[in-house]
């Protein structure tokens, strides 16, 4: 149980002996609610009635306790059905959109232009009083707010590339939403039903106090509040209880909203997706961190990438192994779908969604040399390494900065992380000024949107080494530059690994020129497996892989009348082959290729190959 399951510990245990009471009360030995004894009207607590007698001598307990029975039903009856009928309004607005969007989405939105309370009392009057019109009208009044949350959830999730691929597969539309998408949305859709239960029970009290909701003789917080205010002075504890259990009750319930938006964050799924979906096929070991004086910086062993599904696992990467020496650049080179970017992915414990390590290990030597599974830790735990041990250059720099702030303001939050308040402009701006930001006292002030691509790329970088992390890890940083920019990036990364010649880096590219000229060791992944692995001379110079040759081959060098073309294409992961999984690609298979999939073979020192013909290559 990590910290952010604890904090569920408290609202949650009250909610439950809430519900506990509530559901047990026709078993529990209370006094009958209905029961009076005039002449005892306005006693004190005592042994028969531990909370006094109302004014009519009814038991204050057993009112209190079915009074929260009347009041949790209506609330959590409206927010259930709200949220069924907001879930799907939004689901189709968000997913369809066009006139799907405005029949449902955009017509709903008319109800919010009504006060609350208001709406609520023209229902009731319309309808009459009691439960089933107030249940009714505090569907209407939040359905809008499920709708408006599912529907922005949907548009986020739609264009994920999951939900593409089963586009492009012909899945049904209702199939994506029900089996894909609305497991997706529901963490956001959990938490408005917890603040919606707590809005309900206040509407629910305050439509009960004016006469309006629950009808008398059945007990409710509302009509037990509005019973006492007559007899204040007589009895003032009768006004005490009710108001006590209404305000602790919606109090219990915003802190369990807390709680929950702050487990089922997405920022704290990162260790194989969302909490309430994770289900982990991996032994955990309970020692995490050894001792270790001198080794690798890094050192993937046997890692295994897996999405689970309903029906099946997928393994995306298999038996993935990988090592960084301290200042070390390690190019991690395939096709795309080779798996790549999910293993660098993994050393920062940013999988997707419902992606997870399922085996081997992901170790990684800290300054002090403590050596810890990366593999194994959940998102609390890999907070205290990323930023200042583990830091990552996204390919995309637009999309990872924040539009909405200013660069200057996003580099300084991340020095605050490490070092705690102060003035950081001067050193945002120095920082700005060592990774090549012209005039860096002005674009301190500039949003995003105002920097140029190759700008944008830096601020990146400099916002990954601000804190000085050990470990860099950059997903193709160069791909959407233009080779002047890109040959400037490049640059921008040999100057860094020069000023920090302890920093090792991973650079994901699918470019060999730039392996040449920046890596030391080069790592070739193909359909999820490290295929080839050594240093970039000798593996260059001689690859003893069929893929890593033919990659080469293909690269465009001098005078060339045509290029060599890699046939075929790399195979989805449903469709893997038995064996190598080159080799309906590859010139050089033959019928044993196929029987069983090839182990990892060293060739020489330090180099591996996964090929049982890796002779014949070259």
């Amino acid at each position: 149980m990590n910290a952010n399951t604890r904090k569920l510990l408290l609202p949650g245990g009250i909610v439950a002996v809430i519900i506990v009471l509530i559901v047990l009360a026709p078993v529990l030995p209370l006094q009958d609610v209905r029961s009076m004894d005039v002449p005892n009207r306005f006693a004190g607590p005592s042994s028969d009635h531990l909370l006094g007698q109302d004014e009519f001598g009814r038991d204050v307990l057993s009112r209190l306790i079915w009074g929260g029975r009347a009041s949790l039903f209506i609330a959590v009856g409206s927010a259930l059905m709200a949220a069924v009928l907001g879930t799907a309004l939004g689901l189709l607005g968000g997913y369809f959109r066009g006139v799907v969007e405005v029949v449902t989405v955009r017509a709903s939105e008319v109800i919010l232009c009504l006060p609350p309370l208001l709406l609520a009392l023209l229902v009731v009057t319309i309808l009459g009083a009691g439960t089933g019109p107030l249940m009714l009208a505090l569907t209407l009044l939040y359905t809008p707010n499920y709708a408006r949350v599912v529907y922005a959830a949907t548009l986020q999730v739609r264009s994920l590339d999951f939900v593409t691929a089963q586009i492009a597969m012909g899945a049904h539309p209702l199939a994506i939403l029900w089996r894909t998408i609305l497991p997706n949305v529901m963490p956001p859709l959990l938490v408005q039903m917890s603040l919606v239960v707590a809005s309900a029970m206040m509407i629910e009290s305050g439509l009960s106090f004016l006469g309006l909701g629950v009808v008398p003789p059945t007990p409710s917080w509302g009509l037990m509040i509005r019973a006492a205010r007559g007899a204040m002075e007589a009895a003032p504890l009768l006004l005490v209880w009710p108001s006590l259990a209404l305000a602790g009750t919606i109090l219990t319930f915003n802190l369990l909203c807390d709680r929950l938006q702050s487990v089922l964050d997405p920022r704290d799924v990162t260790a194989g997706g969302a909490l309430w979906l994770r289900r982990s096929t991996r032994v955990m070991t309970p020692a995490r961190s050894v001792a270790a004086q001198d080794g690798p910086l890094l050192e993937i062993r046997g890692m295994g990438i897996s999405l689970e599904t309903n029906d099946r696992s997928l393994e995306l990467v298999r038996q993935a192994d990988l090592t960084v020496q301290s200042g070390e650049t390690v190019a991690l080179v395939g096709e795309s779908g080779s798996g790549k970017t999910l293993t660098s992915l993994s050393v920062m414990g940013l999988l997707p969604d419902q992606l997870e390590v399922n085996t081997g290990n992901v170790l990684y030597r800290s300054k002090d040399g403590t050596v810890t599974d990366l593999a194994t830790l959940d998102e609390s735990e890999f907070r205290s390494f990323r930023g200042k041990e583990i830091s990552m250059v996204f390919q995309d720099a637009t999309a990872a900065l924040n539009p909405v702030h200013r660069i200057g303001e996003q580099l300084a939050e991340a020095l605050k992380g490490r070092d705690g308040q102060g003035d950081m402009q001067p050193r945002v701006i120095d920082l700005l000024r060592k990774v090549g930001i012209p005039d860096p006292e002005r674009r301190y002030r500039a949003y995003p949107h105002e920097l140029s691509g190759g700008q944008r790329q830096r601020a990146m970088i400099a916002l990954a080494v601000a804190n000085n992390p050990r470990l860099l890890v950059a997903d193709e940083p160069t791909t959407a530059l233009d080779p002047t920019i890109q040959a400037q990036i490049l640059q921008l990364f040999q100057e860094l690994k020069a000023a920090n010649p302890e920093m090792g880096l991973i650079f994901v590219t699918h470019d060999l020129a730039v392996v040449a000229e920046i890596a030391d060791r080069v790592v070739v992944m193909y359909a999820g497996e490290v295929v080839e692995a050594g240093s970039v001379a000798d593996v260059f110079s001689r690859p003893r892989h069929p893929y890593t040759a033919a990659l080469i081959a293909s690269v465009p060098e001098g005078a060339a009348d045509r290029l060599m073309a890699i046939p075929g294409t790399v195979p989805p992961p449903h469709a893997m082959p038995p064996g190598c999984r080159f080799a309906p690609r590859c010139a050089y298979s033959r019928p044993e290729c196929e029987a069983a999939p090839p182990v990892a073979e060293s060739p020489a020192e330090d180099r591996v190959t996964r090929c049982i013909r890796w002779k014949e290559v070259t």
